[in-house]
């Protein structure tokens, strides 16, 4: 970044991950010079070249000349996007941190509300896409239905640009792909959420990084990320939930066993085995839970305790 801009204060950094997107770094850059100029907006660009094999980092250089609010950060391989995101927190000043994309398919003019949102005192503003994006609108439809579903999220677009207070990341920790989730973990920590429509536009220049491969990867994070939330903090609501539905099966399967025997005078042994097999189970579920209650009880105490040494 050029001596003069080190000086200055920053309310906004934008975090822009681009992997082999050259031919787009100075069509958005003008872009983001044109927004940061209209809107009177004091802001930097995090500009994370994440192992890109083209001529990104070329053309970032290119852009830092001419641009003062541009940084350039580059990773040696291709980390994915969640690690990108995480390199461009950590070098960002900004008071307000916004992720946007290097395709050109978000454009920086729609940036400016998001930011007043953020200053009407929400903390995380999530784009809610407005445009035609072919077959990954209905994969895109179905992923966002079953994440409200799953995580009671009232926006309608889990997986588009944002923008956030500094602190929602923080001291948030994010598995690879969990990028996607930032809205639902801040969410779960009491932070307050609101959406505004932004423009989606169709790629000009680089090829997508979406393959529907990427849709199982997806579904089972999704269900991962639910399991943290919702179990992670209290594992006996899962595995006491499920001992209690097999120790119940098993009384079942128990009188099952007693009707045989006493009404019918028959006698079933494979019966006698199961109810044995569920009743264990289930102890043995109960047993888990209480293990991994201690378990989850000392990493509080310990996140206190480190908590405390950092103070």
């Amino acid at each position: 970044m050029n001596e003069k801009s080190e000086g200055k204060s920053i309310d906004v950094s934008v975090v822009v991950p681009a992997y082999n997107e050259a031919e787009n770094i100075p069509i958005l850059m003008e872009k983001f010079s044109e927004m940061f100029e209209s809107s009177g907006m004091k802001g930097e660009v995090i500009l994370v070249d994440d192992g890109s094999t083209d001529r990104t980092s070329l053309r970032a250089r290119e852009c830092q000349e001419r641009y003062e609010f541009l940084r350039l950060v580059t990773h040696g391989v291709n980390k994915g996007l969640t690690a990108a995101l995480q390199t461009g927190f950590k070098v960002s000043r900004g008071h307000i941190f916004v992720f946007y994309p290097a395709d050109l398919q978000y454009l920086p003019e729609d940036i400016p509300k998001m930011i007043d949102k953020i200053n009407e005192g929400f903390d995380v503003v999530t784009g809610w896409r407005q445009g035609k994006y072919g077959a990954r609108r209905f994969v895109s439809f179905v992923y966002n239905w079953v994440s409200r579903l799953l995580f009671n999220i009232k926006v309608h677009d889990l997986n588009s640009v944002k923008a956030f207070r500094r602190e929602v990341v923080e001291n948030m920790t994010m598995r690879r792909d969990w990028h996607r989730y930032l809205v639902v973990f801040a969410a779960e920590e009491g932070y307050q959420i609101e959406e505004v429509k932004v423009g989606l536009y169709a790629r000009k220049y680089g090829r997508s990084k979406f393959g529907f491969w990427r849709i199982s990867i997806g579904v089972l994070d999704l269900f991962s990320v639910k399991f943290q939330i919702s179990f992670m903090k209290k594992p006996l609501l899962l595995f006491g939930s499920m001992g209690i539905a097999l120790v119940v099966f098993a009384f079942i399967v128990g009188l099952v066993a007693i009707y045989f025997r006493v009404v019918l005078h028959q006698g079933f042994r494979p019966l006698l085995y199961l109810v044995l097999l569920l009743a264990l189970s289930g102890i043995s579920f109960f047993a888990l839970g209480f293990l991994a209650e201690v378990i989850v009880g000392l990493r509080e105490k310990m996140e206190s305790i480190e908590s405390k040494l950092e103070k």
